[in-house]
């Protein structure tokens, strides 16, 4: 839980390619392997999560915060934290073939709130 959902409760799916992830991860690869076991129903335990911890999940991982912001009548989905989360459901896409749909906490933000993430590279987030 975020500080910035914290108070949010409601969890929406979003597909995994609406999700645009403008700043590079650094990844710690085993716990990427684990939350794959645990989307996968075979829960494992990582550095940061026990196994009883990973079978309590129900093969679910903990929602992403994910800003969406309208900009001429589209909805755009930017992930700046959850990358290991992130990176479990790209893989799980990955062996799938199909667009697997992430668990998110939206947060309505507006492009000038965007730009205290991304900087003057604003206008490359959009189509």
């Amino acid at each position: 839980m975020s500080i910035q959902t914290g108070g949010l409760n409601k969890i929406s799916l979003v597909s995994l390619s609406q999700i645009r992830r403008p700043i590079a991860p650094v990844l710690d690869h085993q716990k990427i392997d684990a939350m794959v076991s645990t989307l996968k129903g075979l829960p494992e335990a990582s550095k940061t999560c026990t196994k009883e911890e990973a079978a309590a999940m129900d093969a679910q991982l903990p929602p992403i915060d994910v800003l969406c912001v309208r900009n001429e009548g589209k909805t755009y989905y930017f992930a700046f934290g959850g990358c290991h989360r992130f990176q479990a459901y790209d893989r799980i896409a990955r062996e799938t073939g199909d667009d697997v749909q992430v668990r998110c906490k939206l947060i309505p933000a507006t492009r000038s709130q965007l730009h205290l993430y991304v900087g003057s590279s604003l206008d490359d987030m959009f189509d």
